[in-house]
């Protein structure tokens, strides 16, 4: 059966790149369509990628300007405050995957599912580099028989900012959300100011200075450990790698503490290294999630729902997925 083609809005972008080089080492044959508003730029993307076609897309248009040419998921990697990707995908019946959205703006894709549960799957894909944080994370709980704390801290080296729509992102991020939504004690709170100041020890042990972040990381490991203090917290930076004379990495520290199985206190460190930067993470998670959502993992197409990515990524072919592409999950000591 032929392989109606995957829509990227945006995915003449870096991180369009990254996913659509993830596809084509597993899928070469799956057609791509780099959609986007610069029609040059995405037949730029597409002839660099192969066997893909640029598009140029009208969100204000029917159908996004795409008449009845065939669809088989969608996925935009820029904020969409229309919705416009997303009903497209539903009035379709096509999976969706967004990766940008804030957790203070989820209510209008919620409501969008609640409306029409039954038409496509959906999958708020905006946890911090696409799973990159909440599967490690899971996986270290399982060592615990109680999680009482998940603290992450993010390091973003000041080299590797993104492209325009991520700057876009975050400054739209930091102009409508200063405070920091965490768990703490069993309640959600915002922390602000001094409060949202913190710091953490990068991989080489250098404290660098954070500040909390709203990231949707936090509600999903509260929901699925039950741990009562859940923290973001997020630093820019030098990465450990410059610091050592060589090229940019992202990083990603998490610590969790508890209980182990027999009911004795348990601490773990560990992290998240790539050192092709935030890119080829975040290209990697949604690579996988659109092998998912289709099928073309070989597994039954994922049903209409409303997903995290971590609840339909598989742990031990994502970990293979991170170890081939150059990323490592590295122990560190508790501190």
């Amino acid at each position: 059966m032929t392989q109606a083609p995957l829509l990227l809005i945006g995915g003449a972008g870096a991180i369009g790149r990254q996913t659509a080089q993830f596809l084509r080492a597993t899928h070469p044959e799956v057609p791509l369509l780099i959609g986007g508003r610069d029609l040059a730029k995405a037949d730029a993307a597409a002839a660099e990628i192969g066997n893909a076609q640029g598009v140029r897309l009208d969100l204000t248009a029917p159908g996004l300007g795409l008449g009845q040419r065939s669809i088989s998921a969608v996925v935009i990697f820029y904020m969409d405050h229309t919705l416009a990707a997303l009903r497209f995908a539903q009035e379709r019946g096509v999976p969706f995957l967004s990766i940008s959205t804030g957790i203070f703006e989820i209510a209008p894709e919620i409501a969008a599912y609640m409306h029409q549960p039954h038409a496509a799957p959906i999958v708020l894909g905006y946890e911090w580099l696409v799973g990159a944080t909440t599967l490690p994370a899971l996986a270290a709980a399982n060592a615990f028989g109680r999680v009482q704390g998940i603290t992450i801290g993010a390091l973003v080296d000041e080299q590797d900012a993104g492209g325009p729509a991520v700057a876009a992102d975050f400054a739209h991020f930091a102009q409508l959300l200063p405070a920091a939504f965490t768990r703490r004690d069993g309640a959600y709170i915002w922390r602000a100011g001094e409060e949202a100041r913190t710091t953490f020890r990068a991989v080489d042990g250098t404290l660098v200075d954070a500040t909390g972040f709203s990231s949707i990381d936090v509600v999903g490991l509260a929901t699925a450990t039950n741990a009562p203090n859940v923290q973001f917290n997020l630093a820019m930076g030098v990465s450990s790698s410059r610091r050592r004379g060589e090229p940019k990495s992202t990083e990603i520290i998490l610590e969790l503490s508890g209980e182990d199985h027999a009911g004795q206190p348990l601490r773990t460190r560990q992290a998240v290294v790539h050192r092709g930067g935030a890119a080829p993470l975040t290209g990697l998670g949604v690579a996988m999630l659109l092998e998912r959502l289709t099928g073309l993992d070989g597994q039954p197409p994922t049903p209409a729902g409303l997903y995290f990515p971590y609840q339909l990524l598989e742990p031990t072919i994502y970990f293979a997925r991170l170890a081939q592409s150059g990323g490592l999950v590295l122990p560190l000591e508790v501190l």
